[in-house]
């Protein structure tokens, strides 16, 4: 993949996508809440198209596999049995869900809501939550996801949550404390690198409530329910989480990680000396630093890039 230039016309809307964009009162609306409900973004025959790439991806299918296998993989495979899966990097793995997520109006709509002018992907992760309540591993704990890039330059990163079909409450859609972005941290420690799956549900459930306290707000948990072919986006410091899915159907989306322009790694040291390192800091390729490459075209490639 070639570097964009200013005159990049794989990023050009048409007039009826451009309608699509958000407003002006809607931008406001993700800075002052952290999370944003979209237009219909996708056509049904784009997102059955999802849908069948995921079955085809479950039942063994790979375009191309990651070269190398990151320290904190998350990857579903048969074995594991009907559980809540989630495969990291299916923007990789699939090239018919690389195809429809690379449509440049969803990154222009991240790119309008975050107020940057690029958007790169950051990472993806299918996800398939089966309809039972019978494991506790099927409820998302409160938690937001600012805490797992510590090797990020920025907090104004996002994420764009595209479910397959309509996604209402009883399928345990993603909820979002509203406004809460825009808290003050009480301070953390090593455990908050750690992902939720890592972590005790009662500590991380403490955690969100002593964040409110520490900024005498209240936790105010909005569902979003979602029509097919919209996406729910979300600040990468806006706790969210879902609960059990009571609905006669299993609920597959895709996380669909995102960085504004000014995105780059740095070094991130825990208490014990050690840097963290995400998954991506294996895969990328090095910068003239020697660093890891948040810009690297095979694993975060330019989704969006205003022309003006």
């Amino acid at each position: 993949m070639t570097d964009t230039t200013p005159n990049d016309t794989r990023f050009t809307l048409t007039p009826a996508e451009q309608e699509l964009l958000p407003t002006e009162e809607e931008v406001q609306f993700y800075q002052e809440h952290g999370w944003y409900l979209s237009k219909k973004l996708l056509t049904d025959e784009e997102v059955d198209l999802l849908d069948s790439a995921a079955d085809r991806f479950y039942a063994g299918h790979r375009d191309r596999t990651l070269p190398t296998r990151p320290p904190r993989l998350a990857y579903w495979e048969p074995e594991k049995g009907d559980v809540h899966r989630h495969n990291d990097y299916i923007f990789y793995e699939d090239d018919t869900i690389r195809s429809i997520l690379s449509k440049p109006l969803i990154a222009a709509v991240a790119a309008r809501i975050a107020q940057t002018g690029q958007i790169r992907l950051w990472n993806s992760t299918l996800i398939h939550k089966p309809q039972r309540m019978d494991d506790e591993r099927n409820i998302v704990p409160w938690h937001f996801d600012r805490h797992y890039w510590q090797t990020c330059s920025s907090d104004e990163m996002l994420t764009a949550f595209i479910p397959f079909h309509d996604c209402g409450e009883e399928m345990g859609t993603i909820t979002m404390v509203d406004g809460s972005h825009r808290w003050k941290e009480t301070g953390g420690d090593d455990s908050t690198s750690r992902h939720f799956a890592d972590r005790d549900r009662s500590e991380l459930e403490d955690m969100l409530a002593e964040n409110a306290a520490f900024n005498n707000a209240e936790v105010r948990k909005v569902p979003v329910t979602i029509p097919k072919g919209h996406i729910s986006f979300h600040h990468c410091r806006t706790y969210h989480g879902s609960g059990y899915n009571v609905s006669d159907r299993p609920r597959r989306a895709i996380s669909f990680h995102l960085q504004d322009r000014t995105n780059q790694w740095r070094p991130y040291q825990l208490t014990d000396g050690d840097l963290v390192v995400y998954n991506n800091d294996v895969l990328v390729r090095k910068d003239a630093n020697g660093n890891p490459d948040y810009s690297d075209p095979d694993f975060c490639p330019v989704l969006w890039e205003d022309a003006r």
